[in-house]
């Protein structure tokens, strides 16, 4: 879609940033898992390219293989940053004993591991997206350290 006002918007202001979750409190932590799993584009990428999100330290490592195609389109960079957190932050949860979704007051999902330590996995997915560093696999693997 070319709307000529938001590109020069966008140029003055940069792209969207973020995602913003909503909870009542620690009613339905699988909900919120199973939401913020769902990171739809990104699977959508992946697996035009062949790659299997199974949710595993190994799928993270075939994410940072992929040709970053999406750093053309200014309009599917900033969401296919967010999936790409997002669903770092799910193989970390799904994988990491005692890590957990963490969900700050302003609604941004973050991920708290058992010794208290919080990562902004939205932030890394964003910069993985945008510069393809540091890897998925790389911000896992500093995660998963005993």
């Amino acid at each position: 879609m070319n709307i000529p006002f938001l590109g020069n918007w966008r140029k003055k202001h940069g792209a969207a940033f973020g995602v913003a979750v909503f909870t009542d409190g620690d009613s339905d932590r699988e909900g919120v898992a199973e939401l913020l799993s769902e990171c739809e584009l990104l699977r959508s990428q992946a697996e035009q390219a062949g790659v299997e999100l199974d949710d595993s330290a190994t799928s993270l490592e075939a994410l940072d293989q992929l040709l970053p195609r999406w750093r053309d389109d200014e309009e599917i960079l900033p969401w296919l940053g967010n999936d790409a957190g997002l669903y770092l932050g799910t193989v970390i949860v799904r994988t990491v004993a005692g890590a957990d979704w963490e969900i700050w007051t302003n609604g941004r999902p973050t991920v708290r591991l058992a010794g208290g330590r919080e990562v902004d996995v939205v932030s890394a997915g964003h910069e993985w997206a945008t510069t393809g560093a540091p890897e998925l696999s790389q911000v896992y693997g500093e995660v998963a350290e005993p």
